[in-house]
């Protein structure tokens, strides 16, 4: 497998500085996230202080990032991460469509508001999974329940039910799909809690509950202290110090994820930084 020398999670403003520092630096640059800039930039109005691109669109300014880490060779793998894990002298980053291996790590993957529901961070790994495509050779002859946060996780619902005898999928987001066979959609259900019972994974929600094998919840972002087991927070936000260093050797972290002020220029700003960190750091494993 091929080792990169930084890996980039997130697409936005800090994520795209971090992978064009890197590429300056003759670094080898996996840059993971959605094809394109953030919708936090594209759907912008107008911003005013971003310096040197005054009163510029947010659409605008989304596809000026873009073209700058294009000309820089600078690629997108478009995928989404599930966890990060040190192995000491590199990172093994798991996604849903393969797996990766980086010597240092940038996670710039912006801020979620969803919060973990009770139930569910105890539970990880013990019938709780945030990748249906990456665990569904468990579930042949099974049954699991989806709590999908987009439209996008549909095919991952279809690919689960090609090997589960059942699937039940919970919508959180405006449900306009097909899905049938044995996906049962129920709609206008909010999960509250998760538990296990019995050896089977429990959805509670008001004035009903979901019971199968196991439970997939698909978010478009998983919270940090999720992805990367044993990563100290500061609240909802990454610790990091002024060199966006983490305290785990060789992983750093820039942009909203490390906390206020949430600017574009901001996040820029520590994308540089923490891609000249990472370079710090593998030039000392040297």
């Amino acid at each position: 497998m091929e080792r990169y020398d930084v890996a980039i999670i997130g697409t936005g403003p800090a994520g795209l500085e971090a992978a064009i520092t890197a590429k300056v630096r003759n670094k080898s640059v996996l840059l993971i996230g959605g094809k394109g800039s953030s919708d936090k930039v594209s759907k912008a109005h107008t911003i005013q202080n971003y310096l040197g691109l005054p009163d510029i669109a947010g659409e605008d300014m989304a596809k000026t990032f873009l073209d700058h880490a294009a000309k820089m060779g600078v690629e997108i793998t478009e995928d989404k991460v599930n966890a990060i894990y040190s192995m000491g002298q590199y990172f093994a980053i798991q996604c849903h469509n393969g797996d990766y291996e980086a010597s240092s790590v940038v996670v710039a993957a912006g801020m979620t508001a969803m919060k973990p529901f009770p139930g569910e961070m105890e539970n990880l790994g013990r019938g709780v999974s945030y990748c249906a495509t990456c665990d569904a050779a468990l579930y042949k002859g099974k049954t699991a329940v989806i709590v999908a946060y987009s439209a996008d996780e549909e095919p991952e619902a279809e690919f689960l039910a090609e090997r589960a005898e059942k699937v039940y999928y919970l919508p959180q987001y405006e449900y306009a799909g097909n899905l049938g066979g044995n996906i049962e959609v129920t709609l206008d259900v909010k999960p509250e809690s998760i538990e296990m019972k019995d050896g089977q994974a429990v959805v509670n929600a008001k004035d009903t509950s979901f019971t199968a094998d196991g439970i997939f919840i698909l978010r478009e972002q998983i919270a940090p202290s999720q992805l990367v087991p044993g990563l100290e927070m500061d609240g909802n936000h990454i610790k990091v110090d002024r060199s966006m260093a983490t305290n785990i050797k060789g992983l750093f972290a820039a942009g909203d994820i490390t906390g206020a002020p949430y600017q574009y220029i901001k996040a820029a700003g520590e994308g540089n930084v923490a891609a000249l960190s990472a370079v710090t750091y593998l030039n000392s494993l040297k």
